[in-house]
């Protein structure tokens, strides 16, 4: 039997408070650190999803660990210790109401906005003749609204974050050569696994001495997308669909099923075999971007053996 997790209620050594998003439950302890557990939640159109995906979280922290530690060389990070498979322990921060997406292909939510005539996105131009999952002549940051549970995120441009003071024009331009820098490591890290980095969001917070971090996940795949860089060029040459590995498969088979996050609509019901599709892509996702075989966590008793692990980092 595998046990996910849907939600948790622990109470750890000097907790404050405990913050739910929509797939990530961060518990701030004494002020000073945030405990980061990755729980099995799958969201898509901003809609968590009434089923559980064996295995997710421990796959999106594990790969977000490992993609912090790789780029740590260029933008410092959150990121203290990893106590459990699921979890992570970093710094207190202070995060920006913002996400940085930047896109280096014309894909998912830009190629939807380009399909209905849009040729600005975020405030940015995106060029004419193009057709779906070309690559732009260079890449675009697109911002959004880094949105409450609930609430969907919002395209919003470098301008109107400027003129409603959601960012420092000082602190902004640091995002910008933050959010450039790791995405042109990570499509070398891609690269090396034969993958296209398509598009990645990005988010970055204060410490409490006023140094800005990358916080969160970074180069998942519910954050990003790529494409096998294998038969890519044949595939545009022939218009054809991109194999490709992130959570847009999931979005598709939504959309496909009568749902996109829209008011009146009913979530498609996920059989058990659906349920163990996605969670192999996500484990197949795993081993093709860190070149690491994927070792699945106990979970037996999985809340029991998260409490236990934290406990004790903490306590040491």
């Amino acid at each position: 039997m595998i046990n996910t997790i849907n939600e948790t209620d622990f109470q750890f050594p000097k907790q404050k408070s405990v913050y739910k998003g929509k797939v990530r439950e961060v518990y701030n302890i004494d002020d000073q650190l945030l405990v980061m557990i990755a729980s099995d939640r799958l969201s898509a159109f901003d809609v968590i999803m009434p089923r559980q995906i064996p295995y997710k979280g421990q796959i999106l922290n594990q790969i977000a660990t490992k993609m912090m530690k790789e780029t740590e060389d260029l933008v410092p990070n959150w990121l203290i210790a990893n106590p459990d498979e699921n979890v992570s322990v970093g710094h207190l921060c202070d995060p920006f109401k913002v996400e940085m997406v930047i896109r280096g292909y014309l894909s998912g939510h830009a190629a939807r906005e380009y399909k209905a005539g849009k040729r600005m996105l975020c405030g940015v131009a995106m060029p004419e003749g193009l057709k779906e999952n070309d690559a732009f002549p260079e890449p675009i940051i697109t911002p959004s609204t880094k949105a409450d549970n609930g609430e969907h995120d919002e395209d919003i441009s470098r301008e109107d974050i400027l003129a409603k003071g959601i960012v420092s024009e000082e602190d902004y331009l640091i995002l910008e050569d933050y959010t450039r820098k790791l995405f042109q490591r990570g499509t070398e890290i891609a690269a090396k696994r034969g993958l296209i980095l398509v598009d990645t969001k990005y988010e970055f917070g204060k410490t409490k001495d006023g140094k800005i971090v990358l916080i969160d996940e970074i180069h998942t795949p519910d954050s990003s997308r790529y494409f096998y860089a294998e038969g890519y060029e044949e595939r545009q040459a022939a218009g054809e669909k991109q194999k490709q590995l992130s959570k847009e498969f999931v979005r598709q088979w939504l959309i496909e099923n009568g749902f996109q996050g829209k008011e009146g609509q009913v979530i498609p019901e996920m059989s058990d075999e659906k349920i163990s599709e996605i969670s192999d892509r996500y484990i197949e996702l795993f081993e093709q971007i860190t070149g690491d075989t994927f070792i699945k966590g106990d979970t037996s008793n999985v809340l029991v053996r998260i409490e236990k692990n934290v406990t004790e980092f903490l306590n040491s």
